[in-house]
């Protein structure tokens, strides 16, 4: 029979705690906690208790000591204390909440990983290039038609998407500029304005912008699937380095295909536009060719084409720096690739500004 009691500030219990029993405690302990205030628990009655039981106890021991300020647990048997030790939640430490960090503190660390980053990435760019160029000489360590098959998947796959959206940046470029040129008369103009900002800048920055989005995630998700996969250890294992074996021959199809896809860009860019210059602003296409061709200097196709293969080595780094990085599974190759590509187009970006202050 269980017992409930209360006698000189002492609550008494008595019988068998377990998670049937638990109830008919509940109900006696109500009634008598609304008149009086215990401060120690005797449990020299318990015969036996469980897990449950003992995280009963210790709610009654916490409403007892928030109402009386003071509780005292004493008379467990040898069998019932050492279960209480087992399951007693009372006696375990509160971890400390980690100090918050101050401003200071978070702009410190932030620094510190950014100088970290900053040197990994200079050795894997190092490497890369390196690699690179002895893999020119010597094709060791690289399987077999890799080249032509990256040099596939990195451009001719990606002229699609590059004509389509140079063809409409052409295409607005030259309708936004061909009503203002229209009311001042200076419709010829409208082939130098294009022919520039096509080669100079849209086509290189466009084209890189494209190729960051689309070629740019594949390298960061293969690289970061093969290294949450363990690939990356099993080159390793095998002598075999991972950059002259993954990386290398992407970099090698990238830089060759990169100015092919710029080029491409600019031709249909200006495709685009010269069905404004010709069906909208009354230009002949005689006169539309021979202005784009008269504008253009060598000065200009080498910035581009420079700027285009500088802008492909970047993408190349940047994809394969957060490859390597990822940590977790699945989910950090998916944020390695989302960081990849992010950080390509920043990169592209600053520096198409750095090229654009450099060569006025």
């Amino acid at each position: 029979m269980n017992i409930v009691k209360i006698e000189n500030n002492t609550l008494y219990f008595g019988g068998v705690m377990n998670s049937g029993s638990i109830p008919e405690f509940q109900l006696a302990i109500s009634k008598l906690l609304k008149t009086e205030k215990p401060v120690m628990v005797d449990i020299a009655g318990i015969e036996s208790i469980d897990s449950a039981g003992v995280a009963y106890l210790e709610i009654v021991q916490e409403s007892i000591e928030n109402r009386s300020g003071l509780v005292m647990l004493n008379g467990a048997s040898a069998k019932v204390a050492s279960v209480i030790d087992a399951y007693s939640s009372r006696k375990l430490e509160i971890p400390k909440l980690p100090r918050k960090e101050s401003f200071f503190e978070s702009l410190g660390g932030a620094i510190y990983k950014a100088k970290d980053s900053m040197a990994i990435s200079l050795v894997l760019a190092a490497d890369i290039y390196y690699w690179s160029f002895v893999g020119l000489f010597n094709r060791s360590g690289q399987r077999k038609g890799t080249f032509v098959q990256q040099g596939v998947a990195l451009g001719v796959q990606a002229l699609p998407i590059v004509a389509l959206l140079s063809f409409i940046i052409g295409f607005i470029l030259a309708l936004q500029s061909a009503v203002q040129l229209r009311n001042f008369g200076a419709n010829i103009f409208i082939a130098d304005l294009l022919a520039v900002t096509m080669v100079r800048e849209m086509g290189p920055i466009l084209t890189a912008i494209i190729v960051a989005g689309r070629s740019g995630s594949a390298i960061a998700s293969e690289v970061a699937t093969m290294s949450v996969t363990e690939e990356i250890d099993a080159l390793k294992m095998m002598a075999i380095n991972p950059i002259r074996y993954v990386i290398v021959p992407k970099f090698h199809a990238i830089t060759l295909v990169m100015p092919i896809l710029v080029a491409f860009s600019i031709l249909v860019g200006e495709i685009g536009g010269g069905i404004i210059a010709l069906g909208y602003l009354d230009l002949s296409l005689n006169s539309f060719i021979s202005r784009t061709v008269e504008i253009i200097t060598l000065k200009d196709l080498l910035i581009s084409l420079g700027k285009s293969t500088f802008f492909a080595w970047v993408i190349v780094v940047i994809g394969s720096y957060f490859g390597f990085q990822v940590k977790g599974g699945a989910e950090g190759v998916g944020k390695a690739t989302t960081s990849s590509v992010v950080a390509s187009i920043f990169a592209v970006i600053v520096f198409d500004a750095m090229f654009s202050l450099l060569y006025l």
